[in-house]
């Protein structure tokens, strides 16, 4: 009976031993995984962002050289330019009172959040005739932000046509030279968009009066844009100090 007891007792500190072993063995394994975490996650880390220019997917390209605004003055009467500009671009020809739905859709979603980004802007085409509705609306954006960047600028319905006509959309004027639709124009003056879209095929422009698209497409859109000049920037200011 004691030889049973001992020989139970063996076995249970074998037993015991071999749990603490094992414990041990897979806290040594935790402990090596943790540290191998720590060690190529910076790594890792470092190599995205360091080949992150080049393997940027930048957006595509839809139509090149948009007809520049050089006939068009602002509402202080100075010129306007796409070059050299980020610029979201629209019409509101003869319909600035009826299109202030979409301005505001537009400040609140687009304009607000990156009007602070250098030579991003805003330019809506209107006709001279809507001089002092333009004044009104643009008063009434200063409540959502600080519209230095938000230009009006009005020229003749032929300027007007010839700027959109330039874009090479499958969309149309109004006879108020007017649309829903506005446009991203990257710095060197060519339209932006997406060739790929799982609505269109080709997304030429964004429906400003539907708050969806101008919340979801459009707004990623146009974070992906002003990233690529980010990233082209950065690399330059590098390039210059190695």
């Amino acid at each position: 009976m004691k030889r049973n007891k001992l020989t139970l007792c063996t076995w249970w500190a074998i037993i015991w031993n071999v749990f603490l072993q094992s414990n041990e063995r897979v806290l040594k394994t935790k402990k090596y995984i943790v540290l191998s975490i720590l060690f190529l996650l910076p790594i890792t880390v470092y190599l995205f962002f360091a080949t992150g220019v080049n393997n940027f997917v930048k957006l595509p390209t839809i139509t090149e050289n948009i007809t520049e605004l050089t006939d068009f003055k602002n509402l202080d009467g100075d010129s306007v330019q796409l070059k050299n500009r980020i610029t979201i671009l629209g019409f509101f020809g003869k319909e600035v009172t009826n299109k202030k739905a979409n301005a505001f859709n537009l400040a609140h979603k687009i304009y607000k959040k990156n009007y602070q980004f250098d030579e991003f802007q805003f330019v809506i085409l209107i006709d001279s005739s809507q001089i002092n509705e333009a004044k009104a609306l643009k008063e009434q954006i200063k409540e959502i932000a600080d519209p230095v960047n938000y230009q009006f600028a009005f020229g003749t319905p032929k300027d007007i046509e010839a700027v959109f006509n330039s874009l090479h959309t499958p969309g149309r004027l109004n006879d108020n030279l007017a649309i829903d639709w506005v446009f991203i124009i990257d710095k060197e003056g060519n339209l932006r968009g997406r060739n790929d879209d799982e609505d269109t095929g080709i997304l030429y422009g964004y429906n400003a009066a539907d708050y969806a698209e101008i919340n979801n497409k459009m707004s990623d859109d146009v974070k992906v844009v002003l990233a690529e000049y980010r990233l082209a920037l950065k690399k330059y200011t590098s390039d210059r100090q190695i």
